[in-house]
């Protein structure tokens, strides 16, 4: 058999998939995410089905979103998913996720995340944090590691910084290549994000934290006075209590986001 192929399906290399087969892995997560009859589910890439089969299987509706249109209609037509998904073939990265959430019933977002969109679809995600109440996704390792980063590491980034901004954090297992077919180059991890009610550190403008994170983590080699000097200065950094010897990867969340919230503020006072 084509180490590429799995239950009839070639993996397509242009939309990063790799199918989870260990039966062992897959029961490790499907108990970590603990799915519950009424909730209001939906699995991000189903791919052939193997979290979708244990996870449907407990739950009255999982709504399931698949770029590739022949897995969406292999999906549609097995027997045991008549009646138990409501399929979309859509874009994750583009998709409006607020179309499944309601106020009542927050949404429980997982999945096997192709590796080449992983970051920029969790960056899409945490724009509907209000109304997600868990995420659970299998991702490189390397991205589970930036993810629960602390300050003065080099796993510590502008990824860090707004996941632990909008979510709390956990590592839950790690799984090797061979846990997948084709089996990827690298190793794989699945984590818990939980987005908190309320912020620890609350940014007044996202997109001002978005910013500052952008500009320090693009510059991480320099200083903060010259990573940032374009938004401030020296004196103010030293008004906000910030270190402006430090780099990017020793600044805190509380401290980007106390960066942020002055910049926001300053630029509102501007604008009166």
């Amino acid at each position: 058999m084509n180490n590429k192929t799995h239950l009839g399906h070639t993996a397509r290399k242009r939309f990063g998939q790799n199918f989870l087969h260990d039966d062992y892995i897959i029961d490790s997560i499907v108990a970590a995410i603990c799915p519950q009859f009424e909730d209001n589910i939906v699995e991000i890439g189903p791919g052939l089905g193997a979290l979708t089969k244990p996870v449907s299987a407990q739950v009255k509706m999982l709504n399931v979103i698949e770029l590739d249109r022949d897995l969406a209609e292999r999906l549609a037509i097995q027997p045991e998913f008549i009646g138990k998904l409501k399929i979309t073939q859509a874009d994750a990265l583009q998709f409006d996720f607020s179309l499944l959430a309601s106020k009542e019933n927050q949404l429980r977002v997982f999945g096997n995340l192709p590796y080449n969109i992983s970051t920029p679809l969790m960056f899409h995600l945490f724009e509907y944090a209000d109304k997600i109440k868990d995420m659970h996704f299998m991702l490189q390792k390397e991205v589970v590691n930036r993810l629960c980063a602390g300050p003065n590491c080099k796993a510590y980034g502008r990824l860090t910084v707004m996941a632990q901004y909008y979510c709390k954090v956990i590592p839950v297992l790690e799984v090797p290549p061979s846990s997948f077919i084709p089996a990827p180059k690298v190793d794989s991890a699945f984590v818990r994000l939980e987005p908190y009610d309320v912020p620890p550190f609350l940014a007044k403008s996202l997109k001002a934290l978005n910013q500052v994170c952008s500009m320090a983590f693009n510059q991480r080699r320099k200083t903060i006075r010259n990573g940032l000097r374009e938004l401030l200065t020296v004196e103010e950094l030293q008004q906000l209590n910030v270190d402006h010897t430090k780099r990017a990867e020793n600044i805190s969340v509380e401290e980007y986001v106390r960066l942020a919230n002055y910049v926001f503020d300053r630029k509102e006072q501007l604008n009166k």
